[in-house]
């Protein structure tokens, strides 16, 4: 008998990369592309243990967005006025990136605008009141827009919304498909010559005199710089970097007649999320209802979750309308103990990067630019 050995098997089946990215989410295909663009002969490989990308790049709930006046006020308090408005700024700027490269119809980007929720009792209300003409002046620092956020609490009705006491436009907002934007990365990185090995997982890394040695599920893999970009999922890689896994889920409406809800929706500093995807009604949060068992990296559901989310669609949104819920699921984003970006280099030729903090759409456009400079500087 003939032995014979599978091309996984095969140690020259994969050349050497100069850089093997950890993670084909958002933050890792977007780290590829600025690396590519400016240095084009880097010879990048790409690997994920999914066969797509399964923390929240593509199970998120399509918000481009870079923050809410509540959750802005919120944030200047934990991180201070200066950080909160760079964190502001890098994910505006986000967005700007992600239609520069992309036509809004490739990634189904809708400009349709965003709105924030207030009831009474909400403690950022009057501070809201208060500060919203210097938010604004803020904003226009860096979006060139003199007004971006407004009260019209007078378009709840016209919403369909109910038992909120007032509402702020945002009329540079919009809703995102987050799969169409993957695939469009993807396809330009095969364009560019990227490897994308899907079903790989990284068990660990062993650092040579000459190069990386990467330890996999099925393959070994050499490279001259390692970058890990799991967000949610890096302490299980890197286990002496804490990142806190939070598990947000979402759920889907059946299609709804004469649907009144448009646009992008936030409540409680951003908790509670939900917009119109056609005719379907989308709605996303609540884990700070019950944020010890949401500190998970498990895709599960939480039935506490799922039964909040489904009492404040009924409440707030789809009151005497018949529908069913006809899509469930989670996704696991990564949260730093400041809620600010990370990029930190592990040993010699050896980095992790987390920049999402429930913001991944609009920052990883950005990080990847951090990441680049760190790498190669």
């Amino acid at each position: 008998m003939i032995a014979t050995t599978s091309l996984w098997e095969q140690e020259s089946f994969f050349a050497p990369s100069d850089v093997i990215i950890v993670g084909s989410g958002l933050l890792g295909l977007w780290t590829s592309l600025e690396i590519k663009l400016r240095k084009p002969s880097t010879l990048i490989t790409i690997i994920d243990r999914g066969v797509i990308p399964l923390g929240a790049s593509t199970r998120n709930a399509g918000f481009a967005c870079f923050g809410s006046p509540g959750e802005m006020i919120s944030d200047a308090k934990t991180m201070g006025e200066e950080q909160m408005w760079q964190l502001v700024e890098m994910r505006y700027r986000g967005i700007q990136k992600i239609r520069k490269y992309f036509g809004d119809t490739e990634i189904g980007f809708d400009a349709i605008g965003g709105y924030e929720c207030f009831n009474a009792t909400s403690i950022e209300l009057e501070e809201i009141k208060d500060r919203l003409s210097w938010i604004n002046s803020e904003m226009e620092v860096f979006t060139g827009v003199s007004n971006t956020f407004n009260w019209c609490s007078n378009k709840m009705n016209g919403f369909g919304l109910h038992g909120f006491d007032a509402m702020i436009e945002n009329q540079l907002e919009g809703g995102i498909h987050s799969g169409k934007l993957v695939l469009g990365l993807i396809k330009k990185l095969q364009a560019l010559g990227v490897t994308i090995l899907q079903g790989i997982d990284v068990l660990g890394w062993t650092k040579g005199n000459s190069s990386i040695e990467v330890q996999a599920s099925t393959v070994s893999l050499q490279t001259q710089q390692l970058i890990i970009c799991t967000n949610g999922m890096l302490s299980a890689i890197a286990n002496d970097l804490y990142i806190e896994p939070a598990r947000g889920q979402v759920l889907v409406t059946s299609p709804i007649n004469q649907l009144l809800l448009k646009g992008t929706f936030h409540f409680d500093e951003g908790y509670y999320y939900f917009r119109n995807v056609g005719n379907r009604v989308l709605i996303g949060g609540a884990r700070n209802m019950d944020k010890e068992k949401e500190t998970s990296n498990e895709f599960l559901l939480n039935d506490n979750i799922q039964q909040e989310l489904e009492q404040f669609l009924k409440r707030h949104i789809l009151q005497n309308v018949s529908y069913t819920i006809t899509h469930r699921w989670s996704g696991i984003m990564g949260f730093t103990s400041n809620k600010l970006p990370l990029v930190k280099k592990l040993e010699e030729d050896v980095y992790a990067a987390i920049c999402c903090n429930g913001m991944g759409v609009a920052l990883s456009p950005i990080i990847a630019e951090e990441i680049f400079k760190v790498v190669f500087s």
